[in-house]
C-alpha cells in the first residue's frame, strides 16, 4: 500500500487513480492527523509527501517517520512545489530517498516509485557481509555499524554504502552512481549523490573517512590511495 499525503485534492485525486490503474494499491490523505492514524494502523510499503501542509510540514513527518523504529527505513519520496535547491537538500539530509519536484510527469513519478519499490524489497545475493576497519554492513538484515553500534541510514544512503563496500577499491563515477542506486538519470542533478554521499559520510562519524572522493572522476572504498 502507498500513502499519499497531499492536501491538494486534484494533484492528490490524480496520484491515486494513476497508481491504481497501474495495479498499485494506493491510499490518499489531506491532513497529516489522517495520515498517523493511518500509518498507526498499518505501516505503507511507500509514502509520497508533500512538503507543504497544513498543521505540520513534510519535514516534520518525515523526521518522526525517521525517528520511529517502524518507518525509519520507509521509502519516501517528497513531492516539492518550489523545486528549490535548499528544499532538495534539506529534505535529503533529513532521510528522504528521493524528491520530485512539482510539476511532474505521472510516468515520471511511477518510474521512481518503481525503481524505489523494487530496490527497497530486493534480496541482495552477495555476500552476506563486509567489513572495513570499523565499519560493519550486513545488506540482508540492513544492518550498519561502526564499532560495534548501529547506525541508521536511509534506504539510498545504505544502497550507496553497500554498492561501495561490496566492490572494494572500484572507483564510481556519480553517473554510474546514479544509474546503479535510482535506476535513471537525473538531468544535471549530480549533486544528489554528493548530498548522499556527505550525509553518509557524517553519519559514520570517523568511518565516513573509508569513503575517498576520486577527485574529478567520483567515489570509491578501499584499494589504493588515490
Amino acid at each position: 500500500m502507498i500513502y499519499v499525503l497531499e492536501d491538494d485534492e486534484s494533484i492528490r485525486e490524480l496520484i491515486i487513480y494513476t497508481l491504481n490503474g497501474q495495479n498499485m494499491q494506493a491510499k490518499g490523505f489531506g491532513t497529516p492527523s489522517e495520515f498517523w492514524d493511518a500509518v498507526h494502523e498499518k505501516t505503507p510499503s511507500l509514502v509520497l509527501l508533500d512538503i507543504m501542509l497544513p498543521e505540520e510540514d513534510g519535514f516534520s513527518i518525515l523526521q518522526k517517520l525517521r525517528a520511529a523504529p517502524a518507518t525509519k527505513r520507509l521509502p519516501v519520496i517528497m513531492l516539492t512545489a518550489k523545486g528549490s535547491e535548499y528544499d532538495i537538500v534539506r529534505g535529503l539530509d533529513i532521510g528522504a530517498d528521493d524528491y520530485v519536484p512539482k510539476p511532474f510527469r505521472m510516468m515520471e513519478l511511477l518510474s521512481r516509485i518503481r525503481a524505489l519499490l523494487r530496490r527497497s524489497g530486493a534480496d541482495n545475493d552477495r555476500q552476506e557481509e563486509y567489513r572495513v576497519g570499523s565499519l560493519y554492513v550486513n545488506p540482508v538484515r540492513h544492518e550498519v555499524q561502526v564499532d560495534g553500534k548501529d547506525v541508521v541510514l536511509t534506504l539510498k544512503e545504505f544502497e550507496l554504502l553497500n554498492l561501495l563496500i561490496s566492490r572494494q577499491g572500484i572507483v564510481f563515477t556519480r553517473a554510474q552512481l546514479l544509474d546503479e542506486i535510482w535506476g535513471y538519470g537525473f538531468d544535471g542533478e549530480s549533486r544528489t549523490v554528493d548530498v548522499h554521499v556527505r550525509t553518509l559520510r557524517q553519519k559514520l562519524g570517523e568511518a565516513g573517512n573509508y569513503i575517498e572522493t576520486v577527485r574529478g572522476i567520483g567515489y570509491k572504498i578501499g584499494g589504493e590511495k588515490s
